[in-house]
């Protein structure tokens, strides 16, 4: 093999989806560089592979990156592999090409198994223009924000959420969008696979006693023209009143609803006077 880093994409579910050049590089390579050693163990397992693992994740992979580095540079061909999909997307990895980048290191990406782009397709809505968002902010200002500026992407947008909060999530989002429509993907590729095609309102309803068990991907509709027309005291209005400051208040309806920033904080200290 070249002296490369491989990064090699792995099953989200099920095995079969495990690619022929990703198990030759597997068998080929001099060692293999893993989110989880103990994950990537029983994988190799299952695949009748032994090789050296060493951990790399989001607290070490920025020191791992130097020393896989020196390591294809020295002639190694060196794989890594995330816990499951594709690395890079929302797994370790990032680093890591950065690192080639910068230093000129030959790298390579093989081409497989995405929970983003299995979710997208199986949901049935428009594919042109999506837009991969991950995991939200958890909470706070950094989330009000995401939410803020994602409401007036005309494209679907492909959110990766605990099963936990499934229900909160979408509650929250149909008040901030409208109630769109949503897609549920549930355990994409295993054997109970499932597509739960709703609106926002309705998965909050649907899950709000009993969370969907497995992991979970959200699909939901772009924003229409319309939806970008909603009230603009409303939606102050509500900001407000969930303890949030006139002035980020005033910035999040602006983008939210493209609207002048000095109107809305104008608006928004009239508010807060009444």
């Amino acid at each position: 093999m070249e002296n490369k880093l491989y990064l090699c994409p792995t099953p989200i579910g099920n095995m079969e989806d495990m690619t022929l050049r990703a198990l030759r590089v597997l068998r080929e390579c001099t060692a293999v560089y893993c989110e989880d050693t103990r994950n990537t163990g029983a994988l190799m397992g299952k695949l009748e592979i032994s090789k050296p693992l060493i951990s790399c994740h989001e607290h070490n992979e920025r020191a791992r990156a130097e020393e896989i580095g020196e390591r294809v540079l020295n002639g190694e061909a060196i794989a890594f592999v995330s816990d499951a999909g594709m690395p890079g997307i929302s797994d370790p990895g990032e680093r890591l090409i950065a690192h080639c980048i910068e230093h000129d290191i030959p790298f390579e990406v093989l081409p497989g198994a995405s929970a983003s782009l299995t979710a997208l397709i199986t949901s049935g809505l428009p594919s042109r223009e999506a837009c991969f968002v991950g995991f939200l902010p958890r909470s706070g200002k950094e989330r009000r924000e995401a939410v803020a500026r994602l409401a007036r992407h005309k494209g679907s947008l492909i959110i990766y959420e605990s099963p936990l909060r499934v229900a909160d999530t979408t509650a929250e989002l149909a008040q901030a969008w409208g109630d769109r429509q949503a897609v549920l993907l549930r355990e994409l590729t295993k054997l109970y696979q499932e597509a739960v095609r709703s609106t926002l309102t309705g998965l909050a309803q649907t899950y709000a006693d009993k969370p969907p068990k497995g992991e979970v991907v959200l699909v939901i509709a772009g924003a229409e023209e319309q939806s970008c027309e909603a009230s603009l005291e409303e939606t102050l209005a509500r900001l407000l009143n969930e303890g949030v400051s006139a002035k980020d208040a005033a910035k999040q309806a602006s983008a939210l609803l493209d609207v002048s920033r000095n109107e809305a904080y104008k608006m928004a200290l009239e508010l807060q006077g009444k």
